[in-house]
């Protein structure tokens, strides 16, 4: 059964004082529902996509809000995989379809990072609670954050392939020049190679701006069958392809630390189901939480041979319609990464892609688009494939 897409929407994703948890959800829904053309009493069912509102916000049931903010009384659940909370809320959306529970499926992925009310400031509160994501027994105890694990890769990777420190700040001057072009991003800024390089040290290599910012932010995607999308659009995205996997939650105890089996079992799982390969793909929104991440990912989902990524970057092979267009919204490096938000914003973008509205940022002839939304270090991956209506 191909999963068609009625409506998609965002919020800005930024650090928005202004607005709460409950307005950003609400913005969203509201946004998607008006793209689609439906009313929310024609709503079946809802998934949220959150990771920390229960530690950031004290706010713990948030299928209650969605459903409030609607004045509907359906299924409404909360779904949580650390930073893929989003990804997997649009595959629960897909499933509910599938199985015949449902017919028109609103997903969201929703995150408040800033403003935000647990103790101990909000520094150490957003990476404690990022951190829960990691194994509390073996990484977080002994001391370890996210940025520190994520550069153990970068060294390595480094060592093991020759990756230049040039080579992996590609990968944040890319998709800044991506974001820059993106209204709805966080960091609207270009930046240079010896900006990434010489900015403030967060985790030897990695700098700064390797790291994606704290956050806030919303997204929503209305769901429906290609029977039901006939009542209501000519010419609807297609999701053709849906994948998930998990690998150990402990990093230590990968066989290989640098290639994420997750993102390689979600990858082949989407690929099948959609009928397409890495060659099909003309666009992708690839998670890219550190500058190392989105490197592995080219490689394990299918993109470039292992140890060829950081050259191929360097080389403008991913950049804005080049062959393969990466991170097109500015990728979480730019855009931003409220994480529970995160994998459904990918989806809009590709949405919005595949149905020309993106302006200065289009990929031209887009056709076939791929999002990867990971949580913690590739122990939970999403992959999802997208096609525009031929």
């Amino acid at each position: 059964m191909k999963i068609a897409v009625l409506g998609a929407a965002q919020t800005k994703f930024g650090e928005l004082w202004d607005k709460s948890l409950g307005d950003l959800l609400a913005e969203s829904q509201l946004a998607a529902l008006a793209d689609a053309g439906i009313k929310p009493i024609q709503i079946d069912a809802i998934f949220t996509g959150n990771m920390c509102a229960g530690l950031f916000e004290n706010q713990l049931n948030l299928g209650g809000m969605a459903s409030e903010i609607l004045n509907i009384n359906v299924e409404s659940t909360v779904v949580e995989g650390a930073c893929a909370s989003g990804g997997l809320a649009l595959r629960a959306g897909i499933r509910a379809i599938e199985s015949g529970q449902a017919k028109i499926v609103l997903v969201n992925g929703v995150e408040k990072m800033t403003d935000i009310s647990c103790e101990g400031g909000s520094g150490e509160c957003v990476a404690s609670g990022l951190m829960a994501a990691a194994s509390q027994e073996t990484e977080y105890f002994h001391g370890a954050t996210f940025p520190a694990l994520n550069a153990m890769l970068a060294r390595l990777y480094m060592e093991t392939y020759g990756l230049t420190r040039e080579q992996l700040a590609c990968v944040s001057v890319q998709n800044h020049a991506n974001g820059f072009l993106n209204p709805h991003a966080h960091l609207r800024k270009k930046i240079t190679i010896d900006h990434v390089i010489n900015a403030q040290v967060i985790a030897d290599p990695l700098t700064m701006l390797d790291c994606s910012p704290v956050s806030d932010g919303a997204a929503s995607i209305v769901l429906c069958s290609e029977q039901i999308a006939e009542n209501f659009t000519q010419n609807p995205v297609f999701i053709i392809g849906s994948g998930q996997a998990s690998d150990t939650l402990q990093l230590c105890a990968r066989d290989d630390l640098l290639s994420w089996k997750a993102t390689q079992l979600a990858a082949k799982q989407a690929y099948g189901q959609a009928g397409v390969g890495p060659r099909n793909i003309d666009l992708a929104e690839i998670h890219d939480g550190f500058s190392i991440v989105q490197i592995l990912a080219l490689e394990d989902l299918g993109f470039f041979e292992k140890g060829t990524a950081g050259k191929a970057i360097e080389a403008g092979e991913i950049s804005l319609n080049s062959k393969l267009s990466i991170n097109p919204s500015g990728g979480l490096k730019s855009k931003g990464h409220p994480v529970g938000a995160t994998g459904v914003g990918q989806a809009v973008e590709i949405v919005q892609q595949l149905r020309s509205n993106c302006g200065e940022r289009q990929v031209n002839n887009a056709q076939v688009g791929l999002t990867h939304n990971a949580g913690g270090c590739g122990t939970t991956v999403v992959v999802h494939i997208f096609k525009k209506d031929e």
